[in-house]
């Protein structure tokens, strides 16, 4: 039994395509994840876990890293000799014209039309980016001119190389060196996606002779400290970890020109305002630059941007007039299922899509944890992501998920945001999303970039089609779809059975059960996902229990799942902005 649940997960590696966004994680996975070594949970952990830099100790070396000195050598992406010790204080040139670009057109559709330096055209050109994605046409420009940017614009638009461009040309133009310390810092919300923007600065940058390195937390905290003190140039980071480093670790960043905050309702959604409140207010204000980027604009991201953005900044929306919320390429659909239904339909159609690539979505790290043991005990091979595993297994599998070419994972909304994982064919939601913001950021795993494809499902139960009417308003067009009830494979007495007779599943049942419970319970959109409307005894079948398992859920009300406590604002509190393979759409 043991060895079944513990049995070594392998997937087909592949070549990734080049596509405007999925081209380098997939490329340089394995060589980025030697980089990274790291440990503990993320921001996003389970309902009952704390804030996301409080239960995170010092990493400790991984095999492949050698001593704790050596550890997280990628950390450091020098591409020239740097001299031991800590940094000079020199000041990099103020003001001098004649190191920037010469303008350029607005008008322009291609990075060849960019005016920019050879060493980064070449790096492009080996990336295979030729054309320009809609955010990167009309936000390169400004931003090579100097202009502070406040972008909004859908997951997958390619806006990693929007900000990273004009960075890396700002750091090239001042011939910043290890010495002139820390010049250009990118704020991210989770490891992951810091991990992956850390992929594309190297690969940008492989050109350049300036530095760039990542911390996060989780990380070795002694090594990140000891490369920042020899200079890193351009700096990729969490909130928490950065604002530790900003106030304990000596390491220059006077010279600061570009900060860069990406994904920041994000950033703000999981509670770090009151840190990134005090990383701007302890960073240099004069000659800088500041890029904010974020899918939607709420009061806090407002906030945000007046406090970081010099007067006036230079607004971008490039969804403004799009018809749909979400990507084009996107084929979208819901099916209707019972509950005690849910996992045998899943279980169907995870055997008929074995070969393709699918993510799949729940609502708690316990359910994902369960789901993932309960497949791996019936031969049905998967990978598993969620914010309480330590930070090295979860980059591992991040890594080894963006090389296979099919397969399965299924995690927790810890994957939902940003991260590029090249050719997924379906998202499945298991789990309802807490809200249309959450719905169109899962379904932004498929079809990223120009020209691709991809599809979603969505499972909803009958009493959770109120949830249609949130989707429409939000401009998410989906269909229904039918899943013919003679291909849903019927195993649920084996499964009974299964959970009955095995202790360690049916412990690992009864926690996805309660946290299913409290998960649903404080959801945003309770006159939709009403918990005192699940029928208890089907839900738990879906379990593989017969009978229900006590759980008390008069409390449930009250807990976050996956999130800080009041980190997050209600849903519709502020203004919104703007069939084959078994399944045939209605």
């Amino acid at each position: 039994m043991a060895s079944n649940l513990s049995k070594k997960r392998k997937f087909k590696d592949t070549k990734s395509s080049r596509s405007e966004t999925t081209t380098t994680i997939a490329s340089k996975a394995k060589k980025l994840k030697k980089d990274a070594s790291s440990s503990d949970s993320d921001a996003e952990s389970d309902h009952d876990s704390e804030t996301a830099e409080q239960e995170i100790e010092e990493g400790t070396p991984s095999s492949h890293s050698g001593s704790a000195d050596e550890e997280q050598d990628g950390l450091d992406g020098s591409n020239s000799n740097q001299q031991d010790g800590p940094a000079e204080l020199d000041e990099v040139p103020k003001g001098d014209d004649s190191l920037l670009p010469p303008p350029v057109s607005t008008d322009a559709q291609a990075f060849s039309e960019l005016n920019l330096s050879e060493k980064t055209m070449k790096a492009i050109a080996e990336m295979g980016f030729t054309k320009m994605t809609e955010i990167q046409r009309r936000g390169i420009p400004p931003l090579l001119a100097g202009k502070d940017v406040l972008g909004a614009a859908k997951t997958g638009s390619g806006k990693t190389l929007a900000f990273l461009i004009p960075a890396i040309e700002m750091l090239s133009s001042l011939r910043f060196k290890p010495r002139n310390g820390t010049g250009a810092i990118v704020v991210t919300p989770t490891r992951e996606l810091a991990l992956q923007i850390f992929g594309v600065a190297r690969e940008l940058m492989k050109n350049h002779s300036q530095t760039y390195g990542v911390v996060i937390g989780g990380a070795n905290r002694r090594a990140e400290a000891e490369k920042l003190g020899k200079g890193v140039n351009l700096l990729i980071a969490t909130p928490g970890r950065l604002l530790d480093h900003l106030q304990n670790t000596p390491f220059v960043f006077k010279n600061l020109k570009s900060l860069i905050i990406d994904e920041a309702d994000r950033i703000l959604e999981i509670g770090f305002e009151d840190e990134m409140r005090q990383i701007v207010k302890i960073l240099p204000k004069e000659d800088r630059q500041t890029m904010l980027f974020s899918a939607t604009q709420t009061t806090k991201v407002e906030d945000l941007a007046r406090i970081s953005l010099r007067p006036g900044p230079l607004y971008i929306n490039v969804d403004q007039e799009k018809q749909y919320s979400t990507v084009e390429g996107l084929d979208q659909g819901y099916v209707v299922v019972d509950a005690d239904k849910r996992f045998l339909l899943l279980f169907s159609f995870l055997k008929k899509m074995s070969k393709k690539k699918v993510i799949v979505f729940f609502s708690s790290c316990n359910s994902v944890k369960y789901y993932s043991e309960l497949l791996q005990y019936i031969d049905l091979q998967v990978l598993d992501l969620h914010g309480k595993q330590k930070q090295q297994k979860r980059t591992n599998t991040f890594f080894e998920f963006c090389n296979a070419k099919q397969g399965t994972l299924i995690c927790t909304d810890v994957a939902a945001r940003g991260l590029d994982i090249p050719q997924v064919d379906w998202i499945v939601q298991f789990d309802p999303p807490d809200d249309p913001r959450d719905y169109i950021h899962r379904v932004g795993r498929t079809a990223r970039g120009n020209n691709t494809k991809g599809r979603s499902l969505l499972f909803l139960q009958p009493s959770e089609l109120g949830f249609l009417a949130h989707l429409k308003a939000a401009k998410v067009p989906v269909v229904e779809y039918d899943f013919p009830k003679n291909k849903i494979l019927n195993v649920q007495s084996q499964l009974e059975k299964l959970i009955g007779s095995n202790y360690y599943l049916n412990q690992s049942a009864k926690d996805g059960y309660r946290s299913y419970l409290h998960a649903y319970a404080s959801h945003s959109l309770r006159s939709v996902f009403d918990i005192h409307k699940l029928d208890l005894v089907k839900v738990a079948k879906s379990f593989g229990f017969a009978t229900p398992p006590r759980v008390d859920i008069t409390l449930s009300a009250g807990l976050s799942r996956d999130k800080k406590p009041q980190a997050r604002r209600a849903y519709g509190s502020q203004p919104r902005q703007g069939g084959g393979n078994g399944l045939h759409r209605k």
